[in-house]
């Protein structure tokens, strides 16, 4: 057994995973599971650099990941970075920080790497399921961009797209720096058009259509599902595989997008650093699943940062038999 640490930084958030990973079965027992909104991506769609504050609320964030990482003794740590700091003139400073504070580089992966940890994070506890075909779809919605996996037991296709729920909302629904309350049909129906166009740049890749089961990651997935399940606060386990129907989804989101911000933030499972970007986000969700015919999205709690730790730990095992050779 081996106790990882993986650190997934997106756009909008930085999450933790400890964990003992099992190599023989393959599984992972959570120690600490955390998330941080810093919304690292503030501006760099207008500016192309990473905002002095917003690198302040990462680095803050990264100092109490290392306490809980120090506090567990994990063995082995991995910190990815992805879609703002892959975009950023500026990103160097984003490097000698994360270096400073935790020891490690930040690895800024690909969109292909990205969307490989999604689809191994994701599906790994879904083998085997009777009531869900194969190939699976999962689409991880992140801050700037959301990436498209279609597989089976590996993946066979795999595209990223710059269509994440902060990127969308600082294109089309901010106006003099504040995100209208709530958007205008007119920017609305600009940002399903740029929806529309980075779909058809991803099915130029992955055959979206062939898929027969719509698997959906990270946190707007995740609170829609909460929305959906009528809860009153955020519970991972309920919403971990639950299925929520496109119908229900349209429902959500054009309720979303016609609500203020104070209605948005009444609830319960709303986080409050989503209550901004959440329509859309939903907008996003609703889209893909209207142009694959997808009549519902299996919600998953599990994604990139598990397939990281999967990772971490297999390269552990790698090494502890090369060293017994």
């Amino acid at each position: 057994m081996t106790r990882v640490a993986a650190v997934d930084c997106g756009t909008n958030s930085i999450r933790l995973l400890i964990a003992d990973a099992h190599p023989h079965t393959g599984e992972l027992t959570d120690l600490d599971r955390r998330m941080t909104i810093v919304r690292l991506g503030q501006g760099v769609d207008r500016t192309g650099r990473l905002a002095p504050e917003a690198l302040e609320r990462t680095f803050a964030a990264c100092r109490d990941y290392a306490a809980a990482i120090k506090d567990h003794g994990a063995e082995r740590l991995r910190f990815v970075a992805t879609s703002a700091s892959r975009d950023a003139e500026n990103r160097d400073e984003f490097v000698r920080g994360v270096l400073d504070i935790l020891g490690v580089e930040p690895e800024v992966i690909t969109g292909d790497q990205e969307a490989e940890f999604s689809f191994t994070g994701a599906t790994r506890e879904l083998a085997g399921r009777a009531d869900l075909a194969t190939p699976y779809l999962v689409v991880d919605i992140g801050g700037g961009s959301t990436e498209f996996v279609v597989g089976a037991d590996r993946v066979h296709a795999a595209r990223s797209v710059d269509i994440g729920c902060v990127r969308m909302t600082e294109r089309h629904l901010v106006r003099d720096g504040v995100v209208t309350d709530p958007p205008t049909a007119e920017q609305v129906a600009a940002m399903r058009a740029d929806i529309e166009a980075a779909l058809d740049l991803a099915e130029e890749t992955v055959p979206l259509r062939e898929a027969k089961t719509l698997v959906g990651l990270a946190g707007s997935v995740t609170t829609i599902a909460a929305i959906a399940l009528d809860l009153q606060e955020y519970d991972s386990e309920r919403i971990h595989h639950s299925r929520v129907s496109l119908a229900r989804v349209r429902e959500i989101t054009e309720w979303l997008l016609r609500s203020t911000h104070a209605e948005r933030a009444a609830i319960g499972s709303m986080h409050p650093g989503r209550v901004d970007v959440i329509g859309a986000g939903a907008l996003v969700l609703l889209s893909i699943m209207e142009r694959t015919g997808a009549e519902e999205v299996v919600v998953s709690e599990h994604d990139i940062l598990d397939g990281i730790a999967f990772k971490v730990a297999e390269d552990a095992e790698a090494g502890r038999s090369a060293d017994a050779r």
